[in-house]
């Protein structure tokens, strides 16, 4: 996985272990973070958009319709700024950008939220720690 220079990478970039976390169990560690210590706040307004998954044209079309953007990051936490992160597995060589995650990026960075890729829950919370402080 090749990072872009202006995108900040949360996480150690040497770390190699095929057998780390799936995307799905960080993103859940996350939300239990956010929620557990921040239950009136963060966790409350933290969103993971549902971009994933397979849809016929027809679902596809009324979902865009509907507001869905391809590429959304995974984390979206409003705020001033937003912080707009998009979470990989601790082992970033086996994982792979999906269409339209670095456009959406580069589009939140363009408009100045916090963005960032993490490499596994651990490393999301560190910087999330960072942005909120």
């Amino acid at each position: 996985m090749k990072f872009q220079k202006w995108l900040k990478v949360a996480g150690d970039q040497s770390y190699r272990n095929k057998k780390c976390p799936v995307e799905s169990s960080e993103q859940v560690t996350v939300f239990n973070y956010l929620r557990k210590h921040y239950p009136e706040t963060y966790g409350r307004i933290a969103i993971h958009p549902r971009n994933e998954g397979k849809r016929t044209h027809g679902q596809v079309s009324r979902q865009k319709a509907e507001g869905m953007t391809p590429g959304a990051s995974d984390i979206i936490i409003p705020g001033n700024p937003s912080l707009v992160c998009e979470l990989k597995r601790q082992d970033h060589t086996i994982c792979a950008w999906q269409k339209g995650q670095i456009e959406y990026l580069q589009a939140c960075h363009d408009q100045g939220c916090y963005v960032f890729v993490a490499l596994g829950a651990k490393a999301f919370i560190q910087e999330f720690e960072k942005w909120k402080s």
